[in-house]
C-alpha cells in the first residue's frame, strides 16, 4: 500500500487531507471527531479578538440538480474566547499527537499583536501557524484579512513580525481577490514564510430573492458581500496554485484550497504543485466521513500507478503548465463521432452550428437513417461538441499528424523579427 504521509514545511501529517480553517474546525469537539474519521490535520478556525457573528450567514448555488455547487458565507473569525480555544487545542493535540494542528491567526497589523498571539498559541502545542490574509469580508473593514492580503508590503511585514518569534512553521494564506496572486505569494516568501496556502474565499454576492428583493443571505433585510467557495471555485484556485508552483521566486510548499470534493480533485492539486490540501465545503455538505472515500481513492490510485509515496505526485504536472505563447500552433486535433454510441440528440450539431465553426453535418444513410459527420478539414478542434455531448464516448478528439514541425507563437514572432531585422 502506498504511503500517504506528507511533510509540509516541516509539519508531519499521516495523509494530505486537512480541514480548512472554517466552521468544521470551530471547536475541539469537532476537530477530535474529524481526527477519529481519519483527517490528517486541521487548521483551527481563525483565532483573534472574538467577534459576534450574524444570523443568517450561509447561502449556496444549486446547479442542474446538484446541491451546493457553490457556497457563500458572511461568517467571520471565532466568536469563542481565545482561552477556551487554546484549552481545546491543547487537549486535542494531547489526544491526537500524530495529527497536524495548525492555528489560523488574524489580528491587527501591529507587531506587538502578532507577537502576543503567536506566543500564546505555540505554548499549547500547535504544529504550525497559518496567517489569515485572505478573509474578504467583515474583518477587512478593520484593516485585517484581505485588506492586508491585497498589499504585498503588508503581507511581507506581517509575515516577518511573526517569524521574529515563531518556533513552528509559518504558512501564509493568500487572498484570490487580487490581480496577480504571485505578487503577494512572493512577498510572503520575502517575509520568511515557510509555506503558502491558497485560495481563501472569493468576493461574492450569492443572489437576490426576486420576490422579496432581499439579498441572499440577508440580515434583517440587509446584505453584504461574502466569501465564495465550493466546487465552482476549483478551476480558479487550481490556476493560482499552478502559477505559484511554477514561479521561480516562490520556492516554498503550497497547501491547496478550493473546491476539493474527492480524491481526484486532490490528485489534481498535488500534480499542480500542492503538497497537501485543505477541505471545507465538502465537509459542510457531507460530513467528516467524506475523508474515508478520499483516503481509499487516493491510496488505490497510487497503487494502480505503481507509486510508492503520495509525495511523488507533487508538482509532476507543473512543467506542462505554461503561457499561451509557448503552445504549439501546428498541433491539430479534430472531432470524430462514433455513430454506434451517438444517440442523435443533435446537441453537438446545434453547438457547432450556432457557436463554433459549422463543421458537423446532419446526413442520412441509404436506409434513410439520420447520422452526424464531422467535416474534418473545417474542424478547428475546439472541443465544444465533445463538451456538450451527453453520451460518453460518442465524440472523441483525435490528434492528426501533420507535416509541419512544432511552432509556438513566441518562436513565430521571433522569426518574423529576425526577418524584419535583415
Amino acid at each position: 500500500m502506498a504511503d500517504l504521509h506528507i511533510n509540509l514545511a516541516g509539519i508531519d501529517s499521516p495523509n494530505p487531507f486537512w480541514l480548512a480553517s472554517a466552521p468544521p474546525t470551530n471547536s475541539g469537539y469537532q476537530v477530535q471527531r474529524a481526527f477519529e474519521a481519519g483527517w490528517g490535520g486541521a487548521v483551527w478556525k481563525t483565532l483573534g479578538d472574538p467577534i459576534i457573528n450574524t444570523s443568517s450567514r450561509f447561502a449556496a448555488i444549486n446547479f442542474n440538480g446538484q446541491r451546493v455547487a457553490g457556497f457563500n458565507n458572511i461568517e467571520l473569525i471565532t466568536d469563542r474566547p481565545l482561552e477556551i480555544n487554546l484549552k481545546e487545542i491543547y487537549e486535542t493535540k494531547k489526544r491526537f499527537p500524530d495529527r497536524a494542528i495548525i492555528a489560523s491567526l488574524m489580528v491587527e497589523p501591529k507587531q506587538e499583536k502578532w507577537h502576543e498571539i503567536v506566543k500564546l498559541v505555540e505554548d499549547v502545542g500547535v504544529d504550525g501557524l497559518e496567517l489569515n490574509f485572505g478573509c474578504p469580508h467583515g474583518m477587512a473593514e478593520r484593516g485585517m484579512g484581505s485588506a492586508s492580503g491585497q498589499v504585498p508590503e503588508l503581507v511581507e511585514s506581517q509575515t516577518y513580525w511573526v517569524k521574529e518569534v515563531a518556533q513552528t512553521p509559518v504558512i501564509v494564506k493568500l487572498t484570490p481577490n487580487i490581480t496577480d496572486i504571485t505578487a503577494t505569494a512572493e512577498a510572503a516568501v520575502q517575509g520568511g514564510a515557510d509555506a503558502i496556502s491558497m485560495i481563501n474565499t472569493i468576493n461574492s454576492l450569492m443572489g437576490v430573492d426576486i420576490d422579496t428583493w432581499n439579498t441572499i443571505p440577508n440580515v434583517a433585510g440587509k446584505g453584504a458581500h461574502g466569501g465564495y467557495c465550493g466546487p465552482a471555485v476549483k478551476p480558479i484556485a487550481l490556476n493560482m496554485v499552478a502559477d505559484c508552483a511554477r514561479h521561480p521566486l516562490i520556492n516554498v510548499p503550497i497547501s491547496g484550497i478550493g473546491g476539493i470534493s474527492n480524491w481526484k480533485d486532490t490528485v489534481e492539486y498535488l500534480l499542480m504543485g500542492a503538497t497537501g490540501v485543505q477541505v471545507c465545503t465538502a465537509v459542510m455538505h457531507h460530513g467528516f466521513r467524506v475523508v474515508e472515500d478520499m483516503i481509499e481513492g487516493l491510496s488505490n490510485y497510487l497503487d494502480d500507478k505503481g507509486i510508492d509515496s503520495v509525495m511523488d505526485l507533487v508538482g509532476k504536472s507543473v512543467p506542462k503548465y505554461s503561457d499561451w505563447g509557448n503552445l504549439d500552433l501546428n498541433y491539430k486535433v479534430v472531432a470524430r463521432i462514433n455513430n454506434d454510441i451517438c444517440i442523435n440528440c443533435n446537441k453537438c450539431h446545434i453547438a457547432c452550428e450556432d457557436a463554433s465553426h459549422q463543421c458537423i453535418d446532419m446526413l442520412k444513410d441509404a436506409n434513410g437513417n439520420s447520422y452526424l459527420q464531422v467535416q474534418e478539414d473545417d474542424c478547428v478542434g475546439c472541443n465544444l461538441c465533445s463538451i456538450v455531448c451527453p453520451e460518453e464516448g460518442a465524440i472523441n478528439m483525435v490528434e492528426l499528424k501533420g507535416d509541419h514541425p512544432p511552432l509556438t507563437w513566441n518562436e513565430r514572432q521571433k522569426a518574423l523579427s529576425e526577418i524584419g531585422a535583415k
